[in-house]
């Protein structure tokens, strides 16, 4: 699913793979590897390709079928990179007094966007009637 999604956005925004992996400071071997589904990207090249898209990470893995994002994709992502901001200039993050590993961090993030959202799920229940945008 990954891959026709990549390699669609890239041909609508009428780019070839070397001028899409220049933007996106990749190799060219590396982004055929994407479209061709013989790679899979980490969560921080994942981000890079949703936003240079305009995307979110769920569209581009084929959790959701819509292509733009919507406003509440938006305000998830934005919390999410502010996370993991914070979670990058922080020294003292450890797990059982050793440094947490890319993996633990990546886990981490991963976690923290299902809990937003589910918060944002939460929280939409019960906004009142007068203030909902989608009745």
């Amino acid at each position: 699913m990954f891959s026709e999604r990549l390699k669609n956005l890239r041909k609508a925004k009428k780019l070839s793979q070397y001028e899409l992996a220049d933007r996106l400071g990749f190799s060219r071997g590396k982004l055929a590897n994407y479209e061709q589904g013989t790679r899979e990207p980490d969560f921080a090249t994942l981000e890079i390709i949703a936003n240079f898209f305009d995307v979110s990470t769920d569209y581009l893995l084929g959790v959701t079928s819509g292509q733009p994002q919507d406003k509440e994709e938006r305000d998830i992502a934005k919390r999410l990179k502010q996370f993991e901001a914070e979670l990058e200039n922080s020294d003292g993050l450890a797990f059982d007094g050793e440094p947490m590993s890319d993996e633990a961090k990546e886990s981490l993030l991963e976690s923290m966007e299902l809990l937003f959202r589910q918060t944002q799920r939460i929280n939409k229940k019960f906004t009142p009637k007068k203030f909902r945008e989608d009745e």
